[in-house]
């Protein structure tokens, strides 16, 4: 279970709210000697932090010395004195302050709290979920000035102390809501050797693994002695608490699974899959590129800048008709549009014009399913048929606000599907990495031709596992757990090398 530690400057600091037995001062924190083995300690640095090399600043010093986590960090001090970094807008803060203040005149300076990424200001919520995401920080001061529009123009760390007293209500209830999330009691009684934490969103429309297969995994982790738990993005916070992480949420770059990626990893956690990883499948430019590098096979594809005055031209000669074009970051064939003649290419061409410098262009390779071969540590573990939406050219189709249809498919074992296949996919992921993937793959009139490899490959009950069932959630916790033992050995080969031994 973690330990919480809040370090205030002076325990009269303190005075407005319930004592703690968690609470100590600087000093008393200061005095605290290191502790071999201690148990996981997260600590909630209330100093004063704004001036560098303050007692706030030496405290957050010292908690990640002693290899505790803190907030706010080192790094996160020093990202909040760096003027540039939230010079950025937010959707309907501008709106919020007008509503909140009236609409002042230009030049005007409004300042919220931000306590635990909560505030009063109705509007704001999202911003200050946001930035507390951004920068972990207990207590911040906004700065906005009113420009043409309201703008963050300021961000400031604060103690309890420079809290007004109509605002101390605010810190409490955030504290008590934050505490009683990284205080969590265990489930049960029973033991794990590891935690591993599944990051999941309930609300998406077409997640890569359903709660079928989120249950399974659970239960995979309870016979290899892995305590796994479902987590979401409000749960940003709480990732040191983990002995890795399992992405089982539709991955992006510019979005809060590839940030969960990146802190897992700064954590020292065992991730699935790797931020790099993500920023190698989610682009398929680089796809493209690697592919073309180490002799994947592949439909003839050519990368084009769709402002280019010639490229219809170009493409209409080096492709001929019907070609398709992708955008470079789409999922589940959106942003993938199949283009007939020459005026729906030079129509399509204009549409992307904005959405990206460069977009794919590949021959129209026809086929009734496409393979997926899942890929674990380059190793095969599933092979499905996904086959089209009748009537249409891809495995999915989306319905202007609708649920979008999908093909049927069939599963094999891994042995049953055609070495040219397997092999295409095994060739595919070895530059990406060692995580879980899943390889499109196009077979048809003698050719193999991948597609892309994707970073979150779909792992639903009643599909990918037809033919493995439990045992296909096995492997993975499995595999984490080889991921685990393995950082351990590193650890203790590493504690050896240093001790002499």
């Amino acid at each position: 279970m973690t330990q919480l530690v809040l370090v205030v400057d002076e325990l009269s600091a303190w005075a407005p709210y319930f004592p703690s037995e968690n609470l100590v001062d600087f000093e008393t924190y200061l005095k605290q000697p290191p502790v071999k083995n201690a148990p996981r300690t997260r600590v909630i640095n209330l100093c004063r932090t704004g001036k560098y090399l303050s007692n706030g600043y030496y405290c957050s010093l010292l908690a990640e010395a002693r290899g505790q986590h803190v907030i706010p960090s080192v790094s996160t001090l020093n990202n909040l004195r760096n003027k540039g970094l939230f010079a950025f807008g937010f959707d309907g803060v501008s709106e919020a302050l007008d509503a909140h203040v009236g609409d002042l005149e230009a030049g005007a300076k409004v300042k919220v709290k931000s306590c635990f990424g909560q505030c009063a200001v109705p509007g704001l919520e999202s911003l200050c979920r946001e930035l507390f995401e951004r920068l972990p920080c207990p207590v911040l001061e906004l700065t906005f000035r009113r420009r043409s529009r309201w703008e963050l123009t300021g961000l400031a760390p604060l103690s309890p102390r420079e809290l007004a007293e109509q605002e101390e209500d605010l810190f409490a209830n955030a504290l008590d809501r934050y505490s009683r999330i990284i205080w969590r009691q265990p489930k049960s009684a029973k033991r794990y050797r590891y935690d591993l934490a599944m990051l999941v969103n309930p609300n998406e429309a077409l997640p890569p693994s359903d709660a079928g297969a989120l249950k399974r995994f659970v239960r995979a982790g309870e016979r290899a002695g892995v305590n796994v738990e479902t987590i979401t993005r409000k749960d940003y916070q709480r990732l040191a608490e983990y002995d890795g992480l399992f992405i089982r949420e539709t991955t992006a770059i510019d979005h809060h699974t590839f940030r969960f990626a990146q802190k897992a990893e700064h954590e020292g956690l065992v991730v699935i899959d790797s931020p790099t990883a993500i920023l190698r499948c989610a682009n398929k430019i680089f796809l493209a590129e690697s592919f073309a590098k180490n002799g994947v096979p592949t439909p003839k594809t050519l990368m084009v800048n769709p402002k280019q005055k010639d490229a219809a031209d170009w493409l209409e000669t080096e492709l001929g008709y019907p070609l398709v074009l992708k955008i470079p970051d789409g999922a589940f064939s959106r942003g993938v549009y199949k283009v007939a003649d020459k005026a729906q290419l030079v129509e399509t061409l204009s549409k992307l014009r904005n959405a990206s410098a460069l977009v794919l262009a590949q021959e129209y390779f026809f086929t009734e399913f496409d393979w997926r071969i899942g890929v674990l540590n380059h190793q095969p573990i599933f092979a499905c048929k996904y086959f089209m939406v009748k009537g249409h050219w891809q495995i999915y189709r989306h319905n202007d606000g609708k649920e979008a249809d999908s093909g049927g498919f069939v599963t094999l074992p891994t042995h049953e599907a055609p070495s040219a296949v397997i092999n295409a996919a095994l060739k595919a992921v070895k530059p990406i990495g060692d995580g879980l993937y899943g390889v499109d793959i196009k077979e048809g009139k003698g050719r193999v031709a991948v597609i892309e490899v994707n970073d979150n490959p779909n792992i639903d009950h009643g599909v990918e596992d037809v033919f493995l069932k439990d045992r296909l959630y096995d492997m993975v916790i499995e595999d984490f757990v080889r991921r685990f033992e393995k950082g351990r050995e590193a650890v203790a080969a590493k504690k050896g090398r240093r001790d002499g031994r």
